[in-house]
């Protein structure tokens, strides 16, 4: 992240302390009211397109964010877009300051950590290389500079011992903050390959004007979900039905498409 966040988590955690136990949208009864609405607080990483980012514009905008907006629509809620400090993402959620991480959240792994809806993306971690790398499968990435975004699925995934092997073949694996930062290093040759979600890289590639490509082996296989605080599961099953309904009436579909991922989503 490029902010700095400090003051923010711990205003939240001072006002957490009092409104932990109020399940609801926001924070707390009171501040969780504009207007007669309700406030819903998408917690998410501003630069994870194309589930969550901020656009040339400013705005804040992604496939998750408009499922949010149809979802707060639906149920006449206040949507608010939340921008956060992935590392402290749990420390936002327990405290109440957002009502739930919603920002491409892989589930596999942290099952019993938090209250999910049903997984709606089917999401793989995957080996991004320049065109003209020559590396073309694992083996070739020995002896080689990796990146891979700090507390990311890839990072959790080369951490696994079914890739130790894998891993400690590479010169080094270096952790960034963010993908504009990963893909600047691929760029000037500081790494030679990036380990990041399949969806991101597609959409990273696309709006880049160098040549990659994607390795055809697959690093890890998971699904995203929506997360919510454990003791949270009145909201997670209200946010579930209207998901359930923008599947059936073909809201869900639309959006998907909108943002090119048609052949990701769950049905």
């Amino acid at each position: 992240m490029k902010k700095n966040w400090t003051i923010r988590l711990l205003a939240g955690v001072a006002a957490g302390a009092m409104a932990f136990s109020m399940v609801g949208c926001g924070s707390s009864k009171d501040n969780s009211k504009n207007g007669g609405k309700e406030k819903f607080i998408v917690g998410f990483d501003a630069a994870f397109p194309p589930y969550g980012y901020q656009d040339e514009n400013g705005e804040y905008v992604g496939f998750d964010l408009d499922l949010a907006a149809e979802v707060c629509k639906r149920n006449d809620w206040e949507l608010v877009k939340q921008p956060i400090d992935w590392n402290a993402k749990d420390m936002e959620l327990n405290s109440g300051t957002i009502s739930c991480i919603w920002n491409g959240f892989t589930m596999n792994g942290r099952e019993d950590e938090y209250a999910w809806t049903e997984p709606y993306v089917d999401n793989s971690q995957v080996f991004v290389v320049k065109e003209d790398s020559g590396i073309a499968t694992f083996d070739d990435l020995a002896g080689k500079s990796v990146a891979v975004q700090t507390d990311s699925s890839a990072e959790a995934a080369l951490k696994e011992d079914d890739n130790k092997e894998l891993k400690d073949s590479f010169k080094e694996l270096v952790v960034v903050s963010d993908y504009n930062t990963a893909f600047m290093n691929l760029d000037s040759n500081a790494v030679e390959a990036i380990a990041m979600d399949i969806g991101v890289a597609k959409y990273q590639m696309e709006s880049r004007d160098g040549k990659y490509k994607i390795l055809d082996d697959v690093l890890s296989a998971e699904q995203y979900a929506v997360g919510f605080a454990k003791n949270n599961t009145e909201l997670r099953d209200k946010v579930q039905k209207t998901l359930d309904e923008m599947r059936e009436d073909g809201k869900f579909a639309e959006i998907a498409e909108k943002w090119d991922l048609t052949d990701s989503v769950i049905d």
